[in-house]
């Protein structure tokens, strides 16, 4: 008996673009174990694709992610309601390294850039996978919620690592000290989203943004992006340094020689992605 394929991940690629869809809008695009899976597997797929230039990740109906719905986790145990008690130290840090963190690294490692389109509430991990994308595109009804706090938990997904780079870390204790939702428009005032547009542009304007992507230098936005995430953590050493390297192996590309080559003739440059 053949099984029927997964429809609560959709995907295509289209235009260089690789569309991947969370499809379970009954339950606002809460992640199961499986889906998660199928996200981290997409993401490695793009960046060994070469007809995969860039990536969007968008959902399905009124939530763009409400979190992680730990239903569909693989059980360690039969014991179901007993399984906080077979609990050994190390277990959940276990749970969250090859859990929520992988998806989030995921999506920071790419090779191709990865723009989110946030249709809807995006909760806990769900705002942690879109704050992760290289940007973010948001209609104008999506919220984020920095949701752990009204569940007594710690942020996880990154969630402490990603925040304070982007808003600072007084505003990152703001809004994860209260859980409150914040607005797409104050997102962008922010400086969390790029671009805000109303629900019914939200795919329009995803493509445009991906597509235009697509047609550039692939690689070097790659090393770009590599740049611009590790320069963050490292010393200006390190950053000049990561610099000068991804120079050298960049003008060893096609798309760098034609570039030049474009310039010095005077006409639009045509990439091809390697």
């Amino acid at each position: 008996m053949t099984e029927a394929p997964d429809t609560t991940i959709l995907h295509r690629t289209d235009n260089g673009v690789s569309w991947i869809t969370l499809n379970r809008p009954d339950a606002m695009n809460a992640l199961t174990w499986d889906q998660r899976e199928r996200v981290i597997a997409l993401l490695a797929d793009a960046s060994a694709d070469p007809a995969a230039r860039a990536v969007v990740i968008t959902a399905t109906g009124k939530g763009f992610c409400a979190g992680a719905d730990l239903r569909g986790a693989p059980a360690t145990t039969d014991r179901g309601a007993d399984r906080a008690a077979d609990r050994v130290a190390g277990d959940v840090a276990r749970m969250i390294r090859l859990g929520a963190q992988r998806l989030i690294t995921a999506v920071l490692d790419c090779e191709k850039p990865v723009i989110a389109a946030v249709n809807g509430t995006a909760a806990g991990i769900g705002a942690h996978l879109a704050l992760a994308c290289d940007l973010v595109i948001a209609a104008d009804t999506a919220r984020f919620i920095e949701v752990f706090v009204r569940r007594g938990l710690v942020p996880d997904g990154g969630g402490a690592y990603l925040l304070p780079r982007l808003v600072g870390p007084q505003k990152a204790k703001e809004l994860m000290f209260f859980g409150d939702a914040l607005p797409a428009a104050e997102a962008e005032q922010l400086g969390l989203v790029n671009k805000v547009v109303p629900g019914q542009d939200l795919e329009a304007a995803a493509r445009e943004w991906a597509e235009r992507l697509a047609q550039g230098p692939t690689r070097a936005i790659a090393m770009t992006k590599q740049l611009v995430n590790a320069s963050l953590d490292g010393d200006r050493a390190t950053a000049l340094a990561a610099e000068a390297t991804a120079q050298e192996i960049n003008m060893t590309t096609a798309d760098a020689n034609e570039g030049v080559a474009s310039f010095v003739e005077r006409r639009t440059p045509k990439y091809l992605g390697r």
